[in-house]
């Protein structure tokens, strides 16, 4: 059973997702929050495996909240909900340690499967988009990063040399297909590949690869 909060300062909004979430057999609600304070509070009591973040609330909004909730290093991952697929939020979001987001307006069944993909360890945002994402807020990484700065990162120089030829590539949106295609390897060799480059750079998931590929500048915006 998947357990999850949902954060929202719409109480109409919070019940619409709660009905959806308790029509499935394998999801069940464990609270609700109306702002990033709240929800802070209710992770640390319940220990939800997805938070259903909305970002723009009174107080503490959905970023902060995000980064508390993340730094604590606890199992709980967070699902930001956001109005435009390409904007500051979204971005800040990921960079806060988001496993994904989705627009609000999504499909009730791309909802679900967004839960359900977080709560299993994936990232929810296509590789492709993630890559747009980074580029069009690029002049927001940190100041001062070169390209040495990867020969220099211990999370960097713990892998080897196809783990970190797969991390620049996924950096640049490639999907673990194109990968294996266009590297010659076997999908499944791909994907162990992947799991032993979350391991080595502690990074919770696909996104924040990405993320680390461009704080590194194994990978330069366009």
């Amino acid at each position: 059973m998947t357990t999850v909060l949902i954060t929202d300062d719409q109480p109409l909004q919070r019940l619409g997702f709660r009905m959806l979430l308790e029509s499935q057999d394998d999801l069940t609600v464990v609270g609700e929050a109306a702002n990033g304070a709240e929800a802070v509070r209710l992770v640390d009591r319940f220990r939800p495996d997805v938070v259903l973040m909305d970002i723009r609330m009174p107080g503490l909004d959905g970023i902060e909240a995000t980064r508390r909730i993340v730094s604590a290093g606890d199992r709980t991952r967070v699902l930001i909900l956001t109005t435009f697929d390409l904007d500051e939020y979204a971005y800040d979001g990921l960079r806060s340690g988001a496993s994904g987001f989705l627009i609000k307006e999504a499909l009730p069944e791309e909802l679900l499967a967004g839960i359900r993909s977080v709560a299993s360890g994936d990232a929810v945002v296509a590789p492709a988009l993630t890559r747009r994402l980074l580029d069009a807020f690029a002049h927001r990484l940190p100041a001062g990063a070169t390209p040495a700065l990867a020969q220099q990162d211990r999370r960097i120089a713990a892998l080897t040399e196809r783990e970190r030829e797969i991390l620049t590539v996924v950096g640049r949106g490639w999907t673990n297909t194109e990968i294996a295609e266009r590297l010659h390897l076997a999908e499944s060799t791909v994907k162990t590949h992947m799991s032993r480059i979350l391991a080595k750079t502690g990074a919770r998931d696909r996104v924040q690869a990405v993320i680390l590929a461009y704080d590194t500048r194994l990978v330069r915006p366009n």
